[in-house]
């Protein structure tokens, strides 16, 4: 009995196609110095915030277990100093990372899925629901988001998850505009008049055509959107309805103003969650307008 050789599968046309799109883009990207810069500070930080429980003592940021000064300046025991309660400022920034990534990442995606969901569904179906939808995105638009946020954290409570759900729910109105109008961009293609034609229904026609279309705008308008979120959430955290136990860039600012280390330049309690806040977003903003560039040509520099 004679066994069969192995058929060797070869990959479809289209994943081979997918395959070549995503390394040209990719080497299109690294064209961008500084979308490659802001790329590697992100991969840096977030490594520090996923391995900060592994490189470093928990017992550390436990005020009862806290063996420094109060509000010591940096040292070689301690390179950033030490806050109101003795604990290193470094150990500080190194784990409020976790939280201020985890929300600012969190509240993204709700805020992009939110806006997603409606701007292709306004711009796919149109008629009195799409107009519905959109008086309702004009009216969160026009409201100041921040303010919205504070309300609604004040109304549930303090905590992380609530100032997740804040930001997600009140900062979705711009991606839902931008969506919209690449839905519409894609709906008055000839291939879409074709499908339909062919009996393609609603769900074949979004999830084939309109999907496809949005989604590297929809992925670009995360990598920007995460920056503002995390100002977001270092803003709500600094007015005291983040999770009063959770340390985060945000709370560690509050700390600094209630424990009077600006009045005792403390400077080293300061400066470093705040420059770990405009670090991280400037990495954002330059990843999110590196791939803007590859993903859109007629940006691209010539």
């Amino acid at each position: 009995m004679t066994v069969p050789e192995p058929v060797e599968r070869t990959p479809s046309p289209a994943w081979a196609r997918r395959r070549a799109a995503a390394r040209r883009a990719w080497g299109e990207f690294t064209r961008h110095r500084a979308g490659v810069f802001g790329l590697a500070v992100l991969l840096l930080v977030i490594a520090l915030a996923a391995l900060a429980p592994l490189i470093t003592d928990a017992d550390g940021i436990d005020v009862t277990r806290a063996t420094g000064g109060r509000l010591e300046p940096p040292s070689g025991r301690y390179w950033l100093g030490t806050d109101e309660s003795g604990r290193s400022v470094l150990l500080l920034v190194l784990w409020g990372a976790r939280i201020s990534l985890l929300v600012g990442l969190s509240a993204t995606l709700l805020s992009i899925a939110i806006g997603t969901v409606v701007g292709i569904l306004t711009g796919h179906f149109g008629g009195w629901g799409s107009a519905l939808l959109m008086r309702l995105t004009d009216f969160f638009l026009v409201l100041p988001s921040l303010v919205l946020a504070i309300a609604l954290s004040t109304v549930i409570g303090p905590g992380v998850g609530t100032i997740v759900l804040a930001i997600g729910v009140t900062s979705w109105p711009s991606a839902a505009r931008l969506v919209r109008a690449q839905t519409l961009g894609v709906e008055a293609r000839p291939y879409i008049e074709r499908s339909r034609a062919l009996g393609g229904g609603h769900l074949h026609i979004i999830g084939k055509h309109v999907l496809p279309g949005v989604l590297p705008l929809v992925f670009v308008n995360t990598t920007l959107a995460v920056g503002t979120a995390i100002v977001a959430e270092s803003t709500l955290a600094f007015l005291g309805l983040g999770d009063p136990v959770a340390i985060s860039w945000g709370s560690m600012l509050r700390s600094a103003s209630n424990s009077g280390a600006v009045t005792a330049g403390a400077w080293w309690y300061l400066v470093p969650p705040g420059l770990a806040i405009a670090v991280v977003v400037l990495a954002f903003t330059l990843c999110g307008r590196a791939m803007e560039s590859v993903l859109n040509p007629r940006l691209r520099e010539r």
